[in-house]
């Protein structure tokens, strides 16, 4: 399970210059001197790559970068940064274990937005069953790191918003000190959007907490593929 990471709103102030002009009453003198060379910027200097789009939870829905919908798990459940390498995705957080070791939380994390449009995948069952894998993937190093244990793995066709899709459900051994967890439940579905690109919703839930998972599969029977 992810530690909380505290993230820290920047706000970008942009300065305007304000010219004025004024009459001079009489001719000024400017005072002489060697002549100064105006520096150049180097026209090589490439302009920063734009970032890529940012969902974000708005009321009881997050809501992806696209406008794709999902409600989000309950009231008691906080915005959060999407670590699962979702695109256009947002996230939210439950504390299971605040304070478990006396630096960091442990919790349960959802999070709903797109699988990178990079990845092209099938509209075909295997075809989502690859996609799947693949956002599983992406969302397990991003959660746990290179190398998981996992077990107990299962996959199941779905059907959300009239759309196919398919679903992972998969057990992750966890052991921290201090911590009273020893595994923890990812859920993957993603949803065939029907323009080629990949709805997708990620669950994390503490194994202490098996209730969320049929909760996490109520909310994403009821996302909303936006056409």
């Amino acid at each position: 399970m992810v530690l909380v990471l505290v993230a820290l709103a920047v706000t970008g102030l942009s300065v305007g210059w304000i010219w004025t002009r004024a009459d001079a009453v009489a001719p000024v003198a400017l005072p002489s001197g060697p002549p100064v060379g105006l520096k150049t910027v180097d026209p090589s200097v490439k302009p920063s790559e734009t970032p890529p789009p940012r969902g974000r939870v708005l009321g009881a829905q997050i809501v992806a970068a696209n406008n794709d919908t999902m409600p989000i798990m309950g009231s008691a459940w906080g915005n959060t940064g999407e670590r699962t390498s979702l695109y256009g995705g947002a996230a939210i957080w439950l504390d299971v274990h605040e304070n478990y070791n006396g630096a960091a939380d442990w919790g349960n994390y959802v999070a709903f937005g797109q699988l990178a449009p990079e990845v092209k995948v099938a509209r075909t069952p295997a075809g989502l069953k690859a996609a799947a894998t693949q956002a599983g993937s992406r969302a397990l190093i991003g959660l746990y790191g290179d190398a998981p244990k996992l077990s107990g793995t299962t996959h199941k066709a779905i059907t959300v918003d009239g759309h196919p899709g398919h679903e992972i459900t998969t057990r992750v051994a966890v052991s921290a000190p201090k911590l009273k967890e020893t595994f923890s439940t990812v859920l993957i579905a993603v949803i065939d959007r029907g323009d080629g690109t990949i709805a997708v919703s990620i669950g994390d839930m503490a194994g202490s907490t098996p209730e969320w998972t049929q909760v996490w599969r109520t909310k994403v029977s009821q996302i909303k593929i936006n056409r």
